[in-house]
């Protein structure tokens, strides 16, 4: 299966040429630093680039400051994470192992320099996602939570993490990793902790997390941007890249994480162009960088309480923060979530057995358990492959009496071959049954009314589509279901201009769109030429 990049262990070394470095003299600076200076730590901005000409640049461990990797960075390579096309923050040390000269490129100029040389600009991002890559698959950062397996708050940041591909460590508790942590933090650990870079994280929240790495910016009310995209599932990074790609300054906010409801999927093997199939987390990162690259801007986790219309024209989004971010045109990608389902005691354990995505870290609680996925359409399809690989046993439940109509013939055809995989039908969730965390539930026939209860520390909740829409306070046209009315519907010229000139939607928020990964992607593609109509033309 494909992922977000190649794997830096095998990759084909490609070098900067020598135009390139020549490029980089041209607008950087050259830079000494002795031997044993730090020249990034965890949580300081990922603000420039840093080519190396002569010396030697290890990672360190941001525990132990020893060198952390068996391999170093020398001459005619480069420095840096991810996180820089973003303005983001570095999540682990590098210091000078000997005298080193360098070549040191702000941020800004940087980016510039790599969208006039697509070249280097290539080599670059190919580079930035295997380390990224790497750090994923060695639980690699400065970010470690401690008890993850006890505390519902830890848990919701592992999935936070998880999901916008930050690269962490999870330790029990009772580990002697954990203990080996507070060692070198200088605490006696109490309980479950959250630790960034020798630091403890006083209160921890996916919100405190984001701060930590750079990825929720502080914008200035003044700075107007040309469009507000708001969502990060596939439409809304579409259109990001799109945005950019015209020259565009767009700013894409998202509340929870990079893919929207399509990045819980495990596998999504239909989408043109991915023959072994991609997560959905990971199809939409990938696009997030192709955003980055051409200057789009994220902001994340971020929630636009409400919209308003100020007398310039341009459209004000107040976010959950207290701050406000203002834009000239309007994309709204909010997508759909799955709808919570009317059964007593369900929020209460949402994140203690009650799971709305089929990820590693859901995967996890999972282990020597029977796992329940409720729902008939792919995405309940591929979870239910997905954890057939950790739970003892999967039992998926329909509604109906039939997947044909709702779930891919490929993926059901598997589901039904696939012996530790049982489907039941006409099958519904009346109770559950656990205090702090899901302990049973109580399946019954919907046609018989015969009723079983099956033991079990995991249900995954993939039933309905409610559209986010209450943020747009009033301003355009929804329809009886809450989605937004387009096109010829909304009295519009565009099939996805809203019944208020400026505001456009794309996506599964839309109605009557086809709730589909690759529709999502062309809508979120082909909206932003009707957002440089709106910006050129007389309506503002």
């Amino acid at each position: 299966m494909e992922t977000i990049g190649g794997d830096l262990r095998h990759m084909q070394r490609t070098p900067l040429s020598d135009s390139h470095v020549a490029a980089l003299r041209a607008v950087g600076a050259i830079v000494r630093y002795r031997a044993g200076t730090f020249l990034a730590r965890p949580g300081k901005p990922a603000d420039r680039f840093t080519y190396v000409l002569s010396g030697e640049i290890e990672v360190v461990n941001p525990y132990t400051d020893e060198r952390h990797l068996p391999s170093t960075l020398g001459p005619a390579q480069f420095m840096g994470e991810i996180s820089f096309l973003n303005g983001g923050n570095w999540s682990m040390p590098l210091r000078a192992a000997v005298d080193t000269e360098v070549i040191e490129v702000p941020r800004d100029t940087m980016l510039t320099l790599m969208s006039q040389i697509p070249e280097m600009s290539d080599i670059v991002i190919s580079v930035l996602s295997a380390r990224r890559r790497r750090q994923l698959d060695d639980q690699d950062g400065a970010l470690v939570l401690i008890g993850e397996e006890a505390d519902r708050d830890i848990r919701r940041i592992a999935e936070f993490a998880s999901r916008n591909r930050i690269p962490y460590s999870a330790i029990s508790l009772d580990s002697d990793d954990a203990a080996a942590v507070a060692s070198s933090c200088g605490i006696t650990l109490s309980g479950p902790s959250v630790v960034f870079g020798r630091e403890v994280v006083p209160d921890p929240t996916p919100q405190s997390i984001a701060r930590l790495l750079g990825m929720n910016h502080d914008i200035a009310e003044e700075k107007v941007f040309d469009v507000l995209i708001v969502g990060c599932g596939p439409a809304g990074v579409a259109a990001g890249v799109y945005a950019g790609a015209e020259g565009l300054c767009a700013l894409v906010i998202e509340d929870i994480a990079i893919g929207g409801q399509a990045g819980t999927s495990s596998r999504i093997e239909n989408y043109m162009g991915f023959p072994t199939g991609i997560s959905g987390a990971d199809l939409v990162w990938r696009g997030e960088v192709q955003a980055m690259k051409f200057g789009t801007r994220f902001a994340m986790p971020c929630r636009v309480n409400q919209l308003e219309q100020l007398d310039d024209g341009s459209f004000c989004a107040t976010l959950d923060t207290g701050s406000r971010v203002r834009g000239r045109a309007l994309v709204v990608a909010t997508g759909v979530q799955y709808r919570r389902l009317p059964i007593a005691q369900l929020e209460a354990l949402e994140g203690a057995g009650i799971y709305y995505a089929a990820t590693e870290i859901e995967a996890r609680y999972c282990r020597g358990t029977e796992a329940i996925v409720i729902g008939g359409g792919n995405s309940a399809g591929q979870a239910a492959m997905f954890l057939s690989r950790s739970a003892s046993r999967v039992r998926l439940l329909v509604r109906g009496t039939s997947l044909a109509a709702s779930m891919s013939s490929y993926l059901s055809s598997r589901l039904e071959a696939d012996p530790a995989i049982t489907i039941q039908y006409q099958a519904e969730v009346p109770e559950l049954h656990g205090d702090d965390h899901l302990e049973s539930v109580t399946i019954r026939n919907a046609t018989t009314g015969a009723t079983e209860t099956v033991a079990t520390r995991a249900v995954f909740v993939m039933v309905g589509a409610a559209p986010n829409t209450a943020w747009l306070s009033g301003l355009v046209a929804l329809d009886d279901k809450g989605f937004v009315v387009t096109g010829h519907d909304a009295h519009a010229a565009s099939p996805f201009a809203t019944s208020h000139p400026g505001i456009f939607a794309v996506g599964d928020v839309r109605a009557g769109s086809v709730k589909r990964v690759a529709s999502s992607v062309g809508e979120g593609s082909v909206v932003i030429s009707k957002v440089w109509e709106y910006l050129n033309s007389g309506e503002r």
